[in-house]
């Protein structure tokens, strides 16, 4: 129900620290397989966020609640992919977005972490939130019954753009995952706005992170 609280939940060290020639690789273990992640330094989109890691976590924990196994997924704002792969290893049909400039490194990653799975060949493709998405998206075509997204809000100038998109393809029938860091009130105010448009319930909080985790669906009337 709408009222339930939310859980409290920490982030597990999922990582195991390794001796490597790279200061840029991190390793995490979700869902029983080892994934590499190849951080960039250049950008931002290019670091795993805790946002990154809480939804991770979420989505393998609670799989029979949210159960991603043939569903389309679409990752906005994907970064490194780390939310992406493990969509992945849980069986969906992912497209990962992001801006021009991360997509490689966001291929790499992908391409590399899923290669060997027998799994839907992952897509990655570039989206710049709130431009061309009746043409590169149209919704004759693309319905998504997951729309996923980790530490979207951190830049005031993207915001407005970001909402237009959560719009754009949240629609009857879609769950949209939303993880952030709350430190400002940027944040809140997002979160506010998200919740005059949609129905907004938080599912799980990360204290010790500021994480809180949401899930946001069309208002059927």
């Amino acid at each position: 129900s709408f009222t339930d609280p939310p859980v409290i939940l920490k982030l597990l060290e999922s990582w195991a620290p390794r001796v490597s020639h790279y200061f840029d690789k991190e390793h995490y273990t979700y869902v029983g397989h080892q994934i590499v992640i190849q951080e960039s330094i250049e950008h931002f989109g290019a670091v795993v966020w805790p946002g990154a890691l809480a939804l991770s976590q979420y989505l393998e924990s609670n799989q029979e609640q949210f159960n991603l196994k043939d569903k389309k997924v679409l990752e906005i704002g994907a970064g490194t992919g780390l939310v992406s792969i493990v969509a992945c290893i849980l069986g969906a049909y992912v497209t990962a977005t992001d801006l021009p400039e991360v997509l490689e490194n966001l291929s790499y990653n992908i391409s590399k972490n899923t290669q060997n799975m027998n799994t839907h060949k992952p897509e990655v493709r570039k989206l710049v939130w709130g431009e061309g998405l009746n043409e590169d998206f149209p919704l004759s075509t693309y319905h998504y019954d997951f729309i996923l997204a980790s530490d979207v809000v951190y830049h005031h100038a993207a915001l407005e753009p970001l909402l237009a998109t959560m719009v754009y393809f949240c629609k009857p029938g879609t769950v949209l995952l939303w993880a952030n860091k709350f430190r400002f009130t940027a944040d809140y105010e997002f979160l506010e706005k998200l919740g005059n448009t949609f129905n907004t319930m938080i599912l799980a909080e990360f204290p010790e992170s500021d994480v809180k985790l949401l899930k946001v669906t069309v208002r059927e009337n």
